[in-house]
């Protein structure tokens, strides 16, 4: 395919006097002539055969072909800016954007991060945050980690590891639970999964109706661990996921009890190819959790 010489200063000329609507003010950024920046402009509508602007009394507009042709440029030279910035030094700099459950990030994930980044010091990692509600597709994540089953529809899953459920409170309470059912005495902080409380209790050999009504429910794991940690109330969480809270007696885990309702998994599009630093990150998680 043969492409047109594409006329790069007059769309740089264009793309700057549309951010600013003024040729001045983008001559100003170019380091270049007002007349310099018009006359591109004019040249670029001359090429296309179409006006770009509306010249105002005091200013610019876009037409609706100006409009069009705006928002391509802009993702194109911020396309190229990235490429660049990868390439500077002499070195090609990966990019991979990983989006993860917060209390995995947080508990278990960048505890571990230095030592991916001494195995992979040219790749940039960008992570993201969310409550395990996530659409891989809109937010342009290569992967995602997850709880739960697996079974995501046109999702690819990878098993990372086990994250049992246990009862979780700060030692002042804990001084209070002698047995399980001391907790029908507490305010139970829980998930927005209602069968979590219950199949604990019934594993604790408790009928699951006696879970008492006074409870508070969280979208984030984070946060019901910092009620927790505020001593307001007494959590169902993974304790692997806050094993420095434990080992720093900010909390207690005063019930061996567990129950297990999913695991963590490295998830991604079933269309999406993985990419040599997809691959990298895949096999390094897959390595240290195993």
């Amino acid at each position: 395919m043969i492409r047109p010489q594409l006329p790069l200063n007059a769309l740089r000329a264009f793309e700057a006097s549309a951010r600013h609507l003024s040729f001045t003010r983008a001559a100003v950024e170019l380091c270049v002539t007002q007349a310099a920046v018009s006359h591109q402009v004019k040249s670029l509508e001359a090429q296309l055969g179409v006006t770009l602007f509306k010249r105002l009394p005091r200013g610019l507009m876009l037409t609706s072909e100006g409009e069009t042709l705006l928002p391509v440029l802009n993702t194109s030279f911020d396309h190229i800016a990235q490429i660049l910035e990868r390439l500077a030094g002499g070195q090609y700099r990966e990019t991979l954007t990983v989006g993860a459950v917060g209390t995995f990030a947080v508990g278990w994930l960048l505890p571990r991060l230095a030592d991916f980044r001494a195995k992979h010091p040219l790749m940039d990692l960008r992570l993201s945050t969310h409550n395990n509600r996530v659409d891989v597709a809109a937010e342009g994540l290569d992967y995602a980690i997850r709880f739960g089953a697996g079974a995501w529809h046109g999702i690819e899953a990878t098993r990372l590891l086990d994250a049992p459920l246990s009862v979780l409170c700060v030692p002042d309470i804990a001084r209070h639970l002698h047995a399980p059912t001391d907790l029908l005495q507490q305010t139970l902080l829980r998930s927005y999964r209602t069968d979590e409380w219950p199949q604990w209790f019934q594993a604790a050999g408790l009928a699951t109706h006696a879970a008492p009504p006074q409870s508070i429910m969280f979208d984030s794991s984070l946060a019901m661990m910092e009620a927790a940690i505020q001593g307001g109330g007494v959590a169902l969480a993974p304790s692997l996921m806050f094993a420095r809270q434990l080992a720093a007696e900010v909390i207690c885990q005063p019930f061996a009890i567990e129950i297990t309702t999913g695991s963590y998994w490295l998830t991604r599009l079933q269309s999406r190819p993985e990419s040599a630093a997809m691959m990298a990150f895949k096999n390094w998680l897959l390595h240290i959790s195993g």
